[in-house]
This record gives C-alpha cells, sequence and structure tokens, in this order.
C-alpha cells in the first residue's frame, strides 16, 4: 500500500499523504473530493465538503497562505 502519492505539476517537492494508511485517520477528513464522477453509486460524500467530477482550480479552493507556500516551495531554494 502507498503511503503517499507523487502527481504531476507538483513534482517531488510536495508528497501527498494518504490519509488512511495513518493509525487515526479520522482526524484528518478531506477538505475536498475530486474524481466523484467515476465514484461508485453506494460511497456517499458528506454535506458541506466541495466534491468535483474532476479536479479543480487551487486558486477558487485553496487558501491564500497554501497558495503562497505553494509558490515559494516551486520557486526552489
Amino acid at each position: 500500500m502507498a503511503l503517499w502519492s507523487i502527481y504531476s505539476g507538483a513534482g517531488e517537492r510536495f508528497l501527498f499523504l494518504r490519509t488512511g494508511t495513518l493509525e487515526d485517520p479520522d482526524a484528518f477528513p478531506p477538505d475536498i473530493h475530486i474524481f466523484t464522477e467515476s465514484k461508485q453509486p453506494w460511497v456517499i460524500l458528506p454535506e458541506g465538503v466541495p466534491a468535483m467530477p474532476q479536479f479543480y482550480r487551487r486558486s477558487e479552493h485553496w487558501p491564500e497562505a497554501s497558495l503562497k507556500r505553494r509558490e515559494a516551495a516551486l520557486a526552489g531554494p
């Protein structure tokens, strides 16, 4: 089982932790659901959490502080 993912566009500067691998994954509920167009009909997504059919624009969903951290990390040392 993978512990993290590396997504294209982010490169190896960003590792996306798979919370299901944690001892207490319930401590980190998702901020957004992606690729929901391919979810099984019996998967019920919680109300109040954005759900995108595919991916999304970070600028529309990430907090400004997170966008700035990402920009700084991509700029490199």
